[in-house]
């Protein structure tokens, strides 16, 4: 009964064992075929008639042995398969065991030495799987009558053990071992080769993360107070892993508000993975020039936090001024220069500066600094960035064709910057010029005859002549006889005098007559004095006429 037991026992260990799955061995591929699954040395050879060698099939593989106590029958594996080919044979075995090879190997071996002559014989080692293997030791025992002559590549000798290590193997790759030696004794060769084969562990990775948020702000330094302001927030994954619930917070300093006047700004990252970043992008405006500053802070669910750089805007506004000087008379048609200066007064550029003048109508000859263009009636120049507090002068100068005031604005503009304008007004004045002139009409006289003087006041200028007086004086040797022209006279002695003549318009003429006899004979002077509004003193004028017996 209890050999009975054993045998049932036996035979459940070998139907487990056949029945074991090699899908659980990592790395393992198909089982090779069955003919490729023994160990056989050459020495084993010797021991099989020649006809078995040569005529074994796979139909042999299965073999069966019978226990002689029961009818139980068990697979038994082969533990020899001989590959004839000829002068050689080759042998081959799966390591660690046949259903879950890892690595095969084949060795071949010649069938026939000669004694004391060198021969040589290979071992090749292929990898079953379809992953890199390391350290895979290959001992070789030889007989002692044996003498090694060399390998390639080179092993190690431990007495009779001949080991080679390979470091790595490659998948479905081979490496071919040469050896070479001596028979130094008739007594057959027997080498046993073994393999032994890495173990590949069943691995299970577990991912150690270390998630780190940075937050960067990104804001003009400079601004100015029409400008708007442009903000970035860049919110990124520095670490490894993925970072969940990511917000940014920054809360603004009064005075810098985005257009929906909030004084938070907060947006939300959601989830960043390693490596990731985002980016959000506000425009700001300031309602007051000066220095805005503040950090914006980003968080996680998971509590991590950074805060960025303290960031600051100074926001300015450019001040312009403008001035223009000239005369404030002129005499008409002579020619009037201004100057006009625009200086920025403040302490951030201005920029896209630009001078208008306006022309007055009624100008002819006009004429300006360098870079100015016309355009209408306006003269501009445009100027630029206009640095603080720098200054630019022009010039501009016409002649006036009409009295009255030239009533002149120059203008400066530039971004952001109020405009400012500086006006000059000049008085345009007509020039009184008037001329006199005093003509006899005979020369010589007799006496006893009459004498008449022409007198002639003429405006030349280019302005009225007001409140014209003229007078005359007879010499005793004429006496007055009458008298006509642009005004009526009056006599006073020897004085001819005539009422005022009250305009006399540019190049215009008036013109008195005074007739005189004469009654001495002698050289007479006939003298006129002519005064007006205009003139400072008095104008004189004498006419000399000779008069004889």
């Amino acid at each position: 009964m209890k050999k009975g037991l054993n045998i049932v026992l036996l035979l459940l260990v070998f139907v487990l064992l056949s029945s074991i799955s090699c899908q659980s061995w990592p790395g393992a591929t198909k089982s090779p075929d069955p003919n490729m699954i023994v160990e056989v040395t050459t020495s084993d050879m010797g021991n099989y008639p020649s006809n078995t060698q040569t005529n074994m099939n796979n139909s042999q593989i299965g073999l069966v042995s019978s226990f002689p106590d029961e009818n139980v029958s068990v697979p038994v594996k082969p533990e020899l398969i001989n590959v004839t080919e000829v002068g050689s044979s080759v042998v081959s075995r799966v390591y660690p065991w046949a259903e879950c090879g890892i690595v095969r190997l084949d060795k071949t071996m010649p069938k026939e030495v000669g004694l004391n002559t060198q021969f040589n014989y290979t071992i090749t080692v292929t990898n079953l799987t379809d992953t890199n293997l390391d350290s895979i030791i290959i001992k070789e025992q030889a007989p002692i009558n044996f003498k090694l002559v060399n390998t390639n590549p080179i092993a190690e000798e431990n007495e009779n053990e001949l080991i080679w290590n390979i470091q790595a193997l490659g998948p479905k790759a081979t490496r071919q071992i040469r050896v070479s030696g001596v028979a130094t004794s008739v007594e057959p060769l027997r080498h046993c080769t073994t393999v032994v084969t890495p173990v590949i562990p069943a691995c299970a990775s577990v991912e150690v993360i270390q998630p780190r948020l940075k937050l960067m702000k990104v804001i003009p330094t400079n601004a100015l107070l029409c400008d708007l302001i442009p903000v970035k927030y860049i919110v990124s994954n520095v670490g490894t892993g993925s970072i969940p619930n990511v917000r940014i917070v920054d809360t603004l300093p009064m005075g810098l508000r985005p257009a929906d006047g909030r004084g938070e700004l907060v947006f939300e990252a959601g989830v960043l993975t390693a490596g990731q970043s985002k980016e959000f992008s506000i425009d700001l405006r300031a309602s007051r020039v000066g220095n805005y500053s503040s950090r914006a802070i980003a968080t996680s669910s998971t509590g991590l936090r950074d805060e960025s750089l303290e960031t600051s805007t100074e926001v300015g506004l450019p001040v312009l001024s403008i001035s223009k000087e000239g005369p404030e008379k002129l005499y008409i048609g002579r020619p009037v220069t201004y100057e006009i200066t625009v200086t920025n007064r403040s302490d951030v550029p201005a920029r896209d500066t630009v001078v208008e003048d306006a022309l007055p109508d009624g100008v002819t000859s006009v004429k300006a600094t360098a870079g100015a263009q016309l355009s209408g009636l306006k003269l501009i120049w445009n100027l630029g960035t206009l640095q603080p507090d720098q200054s630019e002068t022009f010039q501009v100068s016409y002649t006036p064709t009409t009295t009255g005031t030239i009533v002149s604005d120059a203008t400066a503009t530039a971004n952001c910057a109020t405009p400012v304008t500086a006006t000059m007004r000049t008085t345009v004045t007509g020039i009184a010029a008037t001329m006199l002139e005093v003509v006899d009409v005979e020369d010589p006289v007799r006496v006893g005859n009459r004498a008449t003087y022409t007198i002639t006041v003429t405006n030349q200028g280019s302005a009225i002549s007001r409140n014209i007086r003229i007078y005359c004086i007879l010499e005793d040797n004429v006496k007055y006889v009458s008298s006509a022209g642009a005004t009526s006279s009056t006599v006073e002695g020897d004085t001819v005098r005539f009422l005022p003549l009250g305009s006399l318009a540019p190049q215009s003429k008036a013109v008195w007559r005074v007739v005189v006899a004469a009654v001495q004979p002698g050289d007479v002077r006939f003298k006129v004095v002519m005064n007006s509004d205009e003139l400072t003193r008095s104008v004189e004028e004498s006419e000399a006429t000779h008069v004889y017996e």
